[in-house]
């Protein structure tokens, strides 16, 4: 036997029941829907900030972090929109190390699923009720999206899952913005194909049931720089490279035409103190053309309390996957961006 079943897992149902997203708090995602699907249907020119560590790990510390996004977030609210990044599922490169809360609840146990799943919901809750803000995060396994679908206000589709069907037509019935990375080839007619597929309509086998789908027109490009045949990254936030983009898009005629930039990941060469600058450099390229400045929506940046990474949880607010921006020069970097908008 190649399986060894450990636990029953519960349907979306019976854990939403369990964990259920009060009144208040719905009323309130559903007006942070509101403004943040605006900018990408091109009827507010708000810039959207999808910001946060590279994964969730404690749920107090996170926590900390997005209420500290929060007060900023009131500071430059007139041109900026700020969705945190609360990633519950970290893709691993090998398969080894922490695979995120959905797996470990507690990054220092053993994987529990059933209570990973319980965890993440409480963490969204918690994180909405005490900063205001809803999140983004990324839809790692298409068949965990049900557990979390009424909590979340932005969702990305990882380089590694952006040319795999099921992912392609989750999206498809989301009604929330899905940005879809250029897979780590870089070759961005994979991304192109698969905001198409997310953009239409489709019939399939989902969370048990057979469905139709709408298609979600807010489906979108992230750029996050690629990695060559020798292993060497490539960024692809440069002036050429963005105005490549938005031929391309002019090409095809796609409802809803938006850029996010990722600046991290290969764009940094996984050098995260960088993004300041290259966040920079990006700014200057949406002012320079016009073109560029309606098509480029926002940034994804990967920011926690303490700079860098760490092996072992020792330091609080410091992650424990990629290196993160630290607090003082994330702030700083907000108020930069508000000043160039």
């Amino acid at each position: 036997m190649s399986f060894k079943y450990i636990n029953k897992i519960p349907n979306p149902e019976e854990i939403i029941d369990m964990i259920p997203l009060e009144k208040s708090l719905k009323d309130k995602k559903a007006e942070r829907d509101r403004i943040i699907k605006e900018v990408f249907e091109g009827t507010s020119d708000k810039f959207i900030l999808i910001i946060g560590p590279c994964s969730a790990d404690f749920e107090d510390s996170v926590c900390e972090y997005v209420s500290r996004l929060a007060e900023v977030q009131e500071k430059v609210k007139d041109k900026i929109i700020m969705i945190p990044r609360i990633y519950t599922n970290k893709p691993r490169t090998t398969g080894e190390g922490y695979k995120g809360m959905m797996h470990q609840p507690n990054p220092n146990e053993k994987p529990n699923l059933v209570e990973g799943i319980k965890s993440i919901r409480r963490l969204h809750i918690r994180s909405i009720k005490e900063s205001g803000l809803t999140s983004a995060d990324e839809m790692l396994y298409p068949l965990n999206y049900p557990y979390v679908e009424d909590l979340l206000s932005y969702v990305a589709i990882g380089a590694r899952s952006v040319e795999n069907q099921q992912h392609r037509l989750t999206v498809s019935g989301m009604n929330i913005p899905a940005g879809m990375k250029n897979p780590t080839s870089g070759d961005i007619s994979v991304m192109f194909n698969s905001i198409k597929a997310a953009q239409i309509s489709h019939n399939f086998i989902y969370n048990g049931y057979e469905v139709e789908t709408s298609g979600n027109l807010l489906a979108h490009s992230i750029l996050r720089g690629a990695v060559n045949q020798h292993g060497e990254n490539i960024p692809n936030y440069h002036y050429e490279d963005l105005a490549l983009v938005s031929e391309e898009y002019e090409k095809r005629g796609y409802p809803n035409p938006a850029i996010i930039v990722d600046t991290n990941h290969s764009n940094s060469m996984k050098k995260f103190d960088e993004q300041p600058r290259i966040a920079m450099e990006v700014m200057k390229s949406k002012q320079y053309s016009a073109s560029l400045n309606k098509l480029i929506k926002g940034f994804m940046i990967e920011s926690y309390l303490v700079d860098g990474r760490q092996d072992a949880s020792e330091v609080y607010g410091k992650s424990i996957t990629d290196p993160c921006l630290g607090w003082e020069k994330t702030e700083k970097l907000i108020y930069n961006i508000a000043e160039m908008l």
